[in-house]
């Protein structure tokens, strides 16, 4: 998947609306991340998110590179954990999404907004939450 700064917003919309929709092999719904758990991915990026956007450079430091690089284990830890958070990992592109996010500034921004964009799209959507 392919976001930037003018499709990130739609990306994320047809992300939350694809995880809506899918069911198992045996043709039952299966559940949706939780608001929670989501907002959970987005705090861990948000710490992030507050060194990169006080960075007057577009390449970002080593520290935070290696932060970033660090997010990346614990996204791919709570997909590993939870089924319905490896299926918005997997379909929303998380991953590579952070992989070209580390080093650059503007790259990182986007993946945040990306990610606040997840949250609100499965809030607007999903009226239970877990």
């Amino acid at each position: 998947m392919q976001v930037n700064e003018q499709n990130y917003v739609d990306e994320a919309e047809k992300v939350i609306k694809s995880l809506m929709g899918k069911k198992d092999q045996r043709g039952r719904d299966i559940p949706i991340v939780t608001t929670s758990k989501l907002r959970n991915l987005l705090a861990m990026s948000a710490d992030i998110y507050n060194e990169v956007i006080n960075q007057k450079e577009d390449t970002l430091s080593e520290d935070i590179c290696s932060r970033i690089e660090y997010l990346r284990v614990r996204v791919l830890y709570e997909a590993g954990r939870e089924p319905a958070v490896r299926n918005l990992v997997n379909e929303a592109g998380i991953i590579e999404i952070l992989k070209n996010a580390v080093a650059s500034k503007k790259n990182y921004i986007l993946f945040s907004r990306y990610m606040e964009a997840l949250v609100a799209f499965r809030k607007y959507y999903v009226e239970k939450d877990d």
